[in-house]
């Protein structure tokens, strides 16, 4: 009873916010790496990515995909429409 006690509150105090997993007192592996704690290892929301220097896809490539996406959508809307029609 006090270990399942005791499960409920690190767990509900993991899921409230108050604390993170890794800060959890359980004991890391033999051979687990040291983690830092150092805020600044996250990248600011405002760092972009570099710029590309060539397109994703060129327009033939994309003209392909669009097209197969209409006729995939277009495929669905028939195939939704021919199910509606058929008794269950």
């Amino acid at each position: 009873m006090i270990a399942c006690t005791a499960a409920l509150a690190l767990m509900s105090q993991a899921l409230g916010g108050c604390t993170s997993i890794a800060d959890l007192p359980f004991e890391a592996p033999s051979g687990a790496a040291e983690r830092s704690h150092d805020v600044s290892s996250y990248p600011a929301v405002h760092d972009l990515p570099a710029p590309r220097d060539h397109a994703a896809m060129d327009r033939a490539e994309q003209a392909r995909v669009e097209k197969e996406l209409i006729d995939a959508r277009d495929h669905q809307a028939h195939a939704s429409q021919d199910h509606g029609s058929e008794p269950r």
